[in-house]
């Protein structure tokens, strides 16, 4: 599993990775969905608060009329990939706010026409697919995006209740960013509204699995620090920010800001803990969550709190954590994020029975919730069902087409082996890389995203680079075991051995991890040793992965 927070894109999701990126109910803007995770991105048997990304880019469709822009003023340009700024009333000096998506069906139908286009087009795929879904998501954005509340300003009061963090909290994102813009054409120098937008962008960037929402919650973070320099409230949002890009240094550095200038901050005290942990930090990570508790005990802390346990192994510790969360949870969103965060646990505990009521739950609380429908389809290939793992997880990838799920439903297309069904996994593994792309083009390190998705299904040594890059950036249990298996897969297993180690040396039950080492001890020529480690995996999680657990299988009969 992975830590669930919200703040950031996790290693590795639900069950994996959702998230590109770390995850718990957060605070604020961010509180109305669960994925560490570092983005988005894919991990099997694993997760971490998302983590992922999404939504929106440049209209204004209020006249049917469409509208672009440029950069603003030092931002990174330099991709086709990047976000234009969104058109938006122009205020306090020529400042934009942009208008969020409100749908992404058009981006799915581009998403979609690309892979058809990848099947005929085979030899210039991985060319084409960072410009082919900045396209789609663009056409998405222009075509379903932005619509103005009737079509221009709408007068609010100065401080309305829309424009409360609590408030985004409490359901719709998409609302209350269109009330936030809306009192900021009225009250452009409102510091605190610029602050809770910024954070608002964080959450559906990684909610909706668009990376390029995170240039325009820089500006509004920027806004907000010019307007009252050191606010922590903008300070927590740039800690939110820089996680969810997978800069946990950066998140650390602005959390600590923050927490200068109000200890009591959920979001900064929050973002501290995941930082640590994604930098493996773990024992630090500990004591942060201990004095997160001391100083703002609720579901954001409880979630955390639960995430460092299971890292170390104490799965009881974890589930009364994320049990004490549910029973204070009253919102929909937070019952469904700590009823999927429970379900994650018991699967990767192979407890597949309470995963699923978990999931129902979750689902019975938002029957839209992503991570419990990926979950769920999950749960479901465990069982066998691969028929309805694969509808499940297609009706996740038409929605948002993460790394993750869509490298999950790549190999239960290939699981099931039907006719046409390696081509259609090749074309959900292409669209990682299309993800990946654009997701560096709008400032993520999606490192990790890419080590894990072509160590099985794309270049290896592409892989093998991207695990060190990102090894040389951060030392936890997942950047060891994604370093561990690029080393394997092209056949260093000496020096992989130590890194599979590692990852399975702090307790963290880890099917996927001990599959990872089982093979690398069997290469490197430890058949009692692989036998033990790939006998581990299959009790503890007999269905981690529809390719792995088969994989482990066959192995074993090998050793034995």
């Amino acid at each position: 599993m992975s830590p669930r927070t919200k703040e950031s894109a996790p290693e590795n999701g639900p069950g994996g990775r959702w998230e590109a990126g770390p995850a718990g109910p957060a605070t604020g803007a961010a509180q109305t969905t669960s994925e560490p995770g570092s983005p988005g991105a894919g991990r099997r048997g694993g997760s971490v608060a998302a983590r992922s990304v999404k939504d929106g880019m440049n209209a204004d469709t209020s006249d049917g009329k469409t509208a672009t822009g440029i950069p603003a003023a030092g931002e990174d340009a330099g991709s086709a990939a990047s976000a234009p700024v969104p058109a938006g009333g122009t205020v306090d000096g020529g400042g934009e706010v942009p208008e969020p998506a409100a749908g992404t069906d058009e981006r799915i139908v581009a998403l979609r026409r690309f892979s058809a286009l990848g099947r005929r087009w085979r030899t210039v795929q991985l060319g084409l697919c960072a410009a082919s879904l900045a396209v789609a998501l663009t056409a998405g954005a222009v075509a379903v995006g932005a619509v103005r509340d009737g079509g221009g300003s709408v007068p609010v009061a100065s401080s309305p209740a829309g424009v409360s963090p609590e408030l985004l909290a409490g359901g719709d994102l998409d609302a209350g960013i269109r009330a936030l813009q809306a009192h900021l054409r009225v009250q452009p120098r409102d510091h605190g509204s610029w602050a809770t937008l910024g954070l608002a962008y964080v959450e559906q960037a990684r909610t909706h699995g668009d990376p390029s929402r995170y240039p325009q919650a820089q500006r509004a973070l920027d806004r907000s620090l010019r307007l009252r320099p050191g606010n922590d409230a903008a300070l927590a949002g740039r800690a939110a920010l820089a996680a969810a890009r997978h800069d946990f240094t950066g998140a650390l550095r602005y959390a600590d800001l923050a927490l200068a200038q109000n200890p009591y901050s959920e979001r900064a005290l929050s973002s501290r803990v995941d930082a640590l942990v994604e930098l493996g930090r773990y024992t630090d990570a500990s004591r942060a969550a201990d004095l997160a508790d001391s100083r703002r005990p609720g579901i954001p802390v409880f979630t955390r709190y639960a995430y460092v346990h299971e890292l170390r192994g104490d799965v009881g510790a974890a589930r009364r954590a994320l049990e004490q969360a549910l029973n204070t949870a009253t919102s929909r969103g937070d019952i469904a994020y700590v009823a999927t965060a429970l379900g994650q646990l018991a699967w990767n505990q192979g407890d597949y029975r309470s995963a699923l009521a978990h999931y129902a739950r979750a689902l019975a609380a938002d029957d839209t919730y992503l991570p419990a429908l990926e979950g769920r389809a999950r749960a479901q290939s465990a069982q066998g069902d691969t028929e309805g793992a694969i509808r499940g997880m297609e009706l996740v990838v038409d929605r948002y087409p993460l790394p993750q799920p869509l490298v999950e439903l790549g190999e239960l297309y290939e699981a099931r082996g039907k006719p046409g069904d390696r081509d259609k996994a090749r074309d959900q593994y292409a669209l990682v890389d299309a993800w990946v792309s654009l997701a560096r083009a709008n400032g993520v390190d999606a490192d990790l995203d890419t080590a894990l998705a072509a160590a099985d299904h794309g270049d290896r040594g592409a892989a093998l680079t991207a695990a060190r890059a990102e090894w040389a950036r951060r030392h936890t249990v997942h950047t060891a075991d994604a370093l561990a298996w690029a080393l394997h897969v092209n056949g260093r297993d000496a020096e992989a051995l130590p890194y599979a180690r590692r990852a399975t040396a702090t307790g963290y039950r880890n099917a996927a991890f001990l599959y990872h080492r089982g093979m690398i001890e069997r290469a490197t020529g430890r058949p009692d040793r692989a036998r033990a480690t790939l006998t581990a995996a299959l009790k503890l999680n007999a269905g981690f992965s529809p390719l792995g657990a088969r994989e482990a299988r066959k192995a074993l009969e090998a050793v034995k």
